[in-house]
């Protein structure tokens, strides 16, 4: 497939979109996921950080940015402003909370808002970092386009996500994969597709797939406790989550990251 081409996904986009929002603030997927939702935790946050060489003079954009650990982090790290934009509005007032329990809100902010279709006007950043959230967005080539359009010239993108090599399994398609961000991972040279389509130019692309593996690893280890609580009534399942095929998925995702069909990796890419 190409990266300007939209995928066959089998569920409307605005579905896609409201189930991750749903889940992803659901009090399952901060017990499996803890505070950072995405492989290699606030340790390749600020790994990603250091490669931008973010600074206090910096304006940086965090798209997709969840409950805000991966912002918070960033500004605590290195002085920079930042703005972080989600989907979800329960989010965004979770975000802006903890935001002003670390006594950062001086430097991070929260908004509303689609990843496909950005509030903010051209230009205006000096980062823009995306982690784990663009194999979930159904319009790729859209996300890149703004991407590029929200970067100010000579500005940076950090982007870390799953990638794959070959088809994706049937056992690992469907709606609960696409919340997993495995359902619509992209090989390697289509993530850098699509942003040189969108104007950017890729400066590295960096493997970070151990990263996967033990976070994987961690969640099949979490999953048992999981269905114990549930059964407890002192964790409550979102309506497009279903455990035993979550314990499905996590056996074949751990299976196909041992076979190297999926990995993570690290892209970054400027705007001249």
């Amino acid at each position: 497939m190409d990266a300007d081409q939209k995928p066959e996904i089998g569920f409307e986009a605005a579905e896609i979109k409201a189930c991750c929002a749903t889940v992803y603030q659901s009090d399952v997927a901060r017990f499996l996921l803890g505070t950072s939702f995405h492989p290699g935790g606030t340790q390749l946050t600020e790994y990603l950080g250091s490669l931008l060489h973010l600074g206090a003079q910096h304006q940086v954009l965090d798209i997709a940015s969840g409950q805000g650990q991966s912002a918070i982090t960033l500004a605590q790290r290195f002085g920079c402003h930042v703005l972080g934009i989600e989907y979800s509005a329960d989010a965004v007032q979770q975000a802006t909370e903890a935001a002003r329990k670390s006594g950062l809100d001086h430097l991070v902010t929260f908004q509303e808002g689609d990843a496909e279709a950005l509030p903010l006007a051209d230009n205006g950043f000096d980062a823009v970092i995306c982690e784990c959230a663009f194999c979930t967005f159904p319009d790729k080539a859209t996300a890149a386009a703004e991407f590029f359009r929200v970067l100010k010239p000579g500005g940076q993108l950090g982007l870390s996500d799953l990638t794959r090599v070959g088809a994706i399994p049937p056992e690992l398609q469907g709606l609960l994969a696409w919340i997993a961000c495995i359902a619509d991972a992209q090989p390697l040279d289509a993530y850098t597709r699509y942003l040189t389509q969108a104007g950017l130019t890729v400066d590295l692309v960096e493997a970070h797939d151990e990263a996967l593996q033990a976070m994987v690893q961690e969640i099949r280890g979490k999953l048992l406790g999981a269905e114990l609580l549930v059964r407890l009534n002192k964790l409550t399942l979102p309506p497009s989550l279903d455990l035993e095929q979550a314990r499905t998925l996590a056996r074949a995702a751990s299976t196909a990251i041992e076979l190297r069909q999926f990995g993570y990796a690290i892209l970054l890419a400027h705007k001249l």
